[in-house]
């Protein structure tokens, strides 16, 4: 049991860290939570000390050690978070963000940029956006405490390496506490590097481009994978090729993990014992590998997870002491909650976390018990994937409300070709710069194994009934944590006690049909309880946009958001079988990603400029189930039942992207509501200069409430109610304070999908509407 106890404290302080990091969204100040966690762990101290002189035993002795533990591991935690939300707070971008000023800023980059779709917030341009998490170092030529913020810019990944300090003038957006970044910035002008990366990193970023350069010489999915199993490097992969590798379960294969880390120090430790290093030379060899690959694959939650259970278990081994696998892992948790409170919100550090405790704690039992049934062997192998599975849903089921069932088998299959596919590419990617040729040949042989994970994803994802949804949000994770604990209790417990095994059997069977129930049922629940004389409703498609026009029997879809699951239930929900009029914007996959629900139900589609394969993928599948498909620009229009709609952007000639979205103008009978994709705030403006749009009733706002907007296009449309398709916790701060505080200041209500549901707008015909959504009702006001 001494290996199971310092769980106590690590969840101790993981739930503090949980709690702190957001107390100051609800009003509470994170200081006097600190205070009073040490004034507790004080004060038991003291009783335990007093105890232990007058008793010299008993339970509270025996029991005190965990629970001091726990409170001194809550308390550091706390003290961390606390200090790092005072210093957010005395930020000068906390002044420029609430003035809307453009301060001159330096900051260091502290991970690999990440390449987004669409342009970025500095302007057109042919460079890819780029999305940076970094440390404040200097605002308006003055050193400032260290604080984390989140910017995007464009231009050639190889210029923003980790570790390079940047200076660019920029807009700040404060975000809320509990984000792991505390501003947004947004570049206004080009970006300069200050100092490039120190040699330590530098050659790590040139390695990692030269190896993702190489593996886009080989072909097919297996080149976009390559680099994903070898050092989690995932910018090739395509939308289609993410979404198949999430629905069958196999994305953390693309993540780097335990399993790496434990690969190249154990590695290390081998080859400095071969060269008969002592065992602290071994040890200190093995650390500084671990350090190297650490830099190579760049410090995401899962890796310095991984990166620091290989330290913890390096120092027990130093010591003398076995480093046991719980106990590692606990100590790990606590040392990087400690260091960065805000980990206790990141689902990939959950799900690190939660998959490396599966390992250790389940897979014994399971194989165990799975081996009465079946060859040990196999039993073996099947525990494995199993026992991450198990562990995982319930925090898979938060970001996605649905159990993948195949996810097991599809690991299985996935399985043996993993391993090769990470050790031979890592070694490719070691040689590539020394021996080019050798380097390529080992990519190669990456390339099968790697083909093979995409085949077998592809396969799972395409196969029905993959997809079996539960319980949303925490309620559902709940009720799959304690249905796992009872199916488990009844595959695993000893022989014996039938009594309670029949009882038990038939409560699984009944807390796992309600969730089931609850989840199918609830689009034939909105569909009874919605009105149906609507005008418009907003999909609930999570990060994403997904508006549906009725008119006089006709249905128009403005986008389909990215998954067809979340878009048929929306349809069912609102009772559409058939689309009259398929408005996409732009190819971005959080708008066009859910076009197959729609194949084979759709009349016409209209979109924008075309974007090569992009724009191939969507409208393949509908162009082959009959849908008629138009490019449009500017001065487009036509009917919809009762409604006219025009389309007043993009221009002839646009480059594909956010700003070329296709915007629609709707005017319908009681109201008029005006579309705008993802367009930004200089695209908007341009389009305030190039026609009258005058007031509307309804606005569809821009790229999900991003800070990339204009006062003046929302003054001039005075809408009366906004919607704003966004996903909880999405990440990326949607929808900002500036984007909230235009609406306000223009006198629009914001309606969001991921505080309301889907929401139906039924028009009053005075500019108001009658509001229905899943979560409540109400009424937008009309015109005075």
């Amino acid at each position: 049991m001494g290996d199971l106890r310092l769980l106590v404290p690590a969840v101790a302080a993981w739930a503090t860290a949980w709690l702190v990091i957001g107390t100051p969204d609800v009003g509470l100040e994170p200081g006097v939570i600190a205070a009073g966690i040490w004034v507790a762990g004080t004060t038991l101290l003291t009783v335990l000390l007093l105890a232990r002189r007058r008793a010299g035993g008993g339970v509270l002795l025996h029991a005190a050690p965990v629970v001091l533990v726990a409170l001194a591991a809550s308390g550091l935690v706390a003290c961390t978070a606390a200090t790092a939300l005072a210093q957010r707070a005395a930020s000068p971008l906390v002044g420029a963000a609430a003035q809307y000023r453009t301060v001159e800023v330096v900051v260091e980059v502290v991970s690999a940029p990440r390449v987004m779709p669409g342009p970025g917030w500095g302007g057109a341009s042919d460079d890819p956006t780029l999305r940076v998490a970094a440390r404040l170092v200097a605002v308006d030529g003055r050193a400032v405490a260290p604080v984390p913020v989140t910017t995007s810019t464009q231009g050639p990944a190889e210029h923003v390496q980790l570790g390079a300090r940047l200076g660019f003038e920029a807009r700040a957006s404060l975000l809320p506490a509990s984000e792991d970044s505390g501003f947004r910035l947004r570049a206004a002008g080009d970006v300069v590097v200050v100092d490039p990366a120190p040699p330590w990193l530098s050659w790590a970023g040139g390695l990692r481009q030269a190896f993702a350069g190489a593996a886009r010489g080989l072909s097919g999915d297996g080149a976009a994978l390559v680099p994903g199993l070898a050092i989690g490097d995932t910018s090739a992969v395509g939308e289609a090729l993410d979404a198949a590798m999430k629905a069958s379960s196999l994305s953390h294969l693309t993540a780097v993990s335990g399993a790496n880390c434990a690969i190249v120090t154990g590695a290390a430790f081998v080859l400095a014992g071969l060269c008969r290093v002592r065992r602290s030379g071994r040890i200190v060899v093995a650390v500084l590998a671990l350090t190297g690959f650490i830099a190579l694959v760049t410090p995401q939650p899962s890796v310095i997870r991984a990166g620091t259970m290989a330290v913890v278990v390096l120092v027990a081994l130093a010591a003398g002491r076995p480093g046991g696998g719980v106990t590692a892992l606990s100590v790990a948790v606590i040392a990087l909650l400690a260091f960065d409170p805000w980990l206790a919100r990141d689902y990939g550090f959950a799900l690190s976390v939660a998959a490396t405790g599966g390992l250790l704690l389940l897979t014994a039992p399971l194989a165990a018990g799975l081996a009465r049934i079946m060859p040990a062997l196999l039993a073996g192998v099947l525990a494995v994937p199993l026992a991450a599975q198990l562990a995982c849903q319930p925090i898979l089921v938060l970001l996605d409300p649905a159990i993948a069932l195949y996810g097991v088998p599809a690991n299985l299959l996935a399985a043996p070709a993993a391993p090769v596919g990470t050790v031979v590419g890592l070694l490719g990617c070691l040689v590539l710069p020394l021996l080019p040729s050798v380097g390529m040949a080992f990519l190669q042989v990456a390339w099968l194994p790697a083909s093979w994970i995409a085949l077998v994803a592809h396969g799972a994802a395409g196969l029905p009934g993959g997809r079996l949804p539960w319980l949303p949000d925490a309620p559902g994770a709940m009720l799959l944590v304690a249905c796992t604990a009872l199916a488990l209790w009844l595959a695993l417990a000893p022989p014996g006690r039938a009594w309670l095994r029949v009882p038990a059997a038939v409560l699984l069977v009944v807390a796992g049909a309600m969730p089931l129930g609850a989840a199918a049922g609830g689009p034939l629940v909105g569909a009874a309880t919605r009105p149906h004389d609507w005008d418009v409703a907003a999909c609930d498609i999570g990060q994403g946009d997904a508006v549906l026009v009725h008119s006089a029997g006709a249905t128009a879809l403005i986008d389909t958001g990215p998954e067809p699951a979340a878009l048929d239930r929306c349809l069912t929900m609102l009772g559409i079988e058939h689309v009259d009029l398929l408005v996409l914007t732009h190819w971005d996959a959080d708008h066009a990603g859910g076009a197959g629900a729609v194949a084979g139900r759709v009349d016409t589609v209209i979109h924008g400029p075309l974007d090569g394969d992009r724009s191939d993928r969507v409208l393949d599948p509908l162009a082959q189930g009959g849908a008629e498909t138009i490019e449009v620009t500017a001065g487009h229009g036509g009917e919809l039942g009762d409604a006219r709609w025009r389309v007043v952007w993009p221009k002839p000639h646009a480059a594909p992207g956010n700003d070329a979205s296709v915007i629609v103008d709707v005017d319908a009978p009681g109201y008029r509501g005006v579309f705008l994709g993802d367009l930004g705030e200089d695209a908007q403006l341009r389009l305030l200069r190039s026609i009258d749009l005058g007031r509307v009733d309804l606005v569809k706002v821009a790229h999900h409430g991003s800070a990339d907007q204009s006062e003046a296009l929302y003054r001039e449309l005075g809408a009366t109610v906004g919607v704003i398709g966004v996903g909880a916790e999405n990440g990326y701060g949607h929808p900002t304070d500036r984007l909230l505080g235009i609406l306000t200041a223009t006198g629009t209500t914001p309606v969001r999908t991921d505080r309301s549901g889907t929401a139906v707008f039924t028009a009053d015909g005075v500019g108001g509407f009658r509001l229905w959504t899943e979560r409540g009702g109400g009424a937008v006001g009309g015109r005075p």
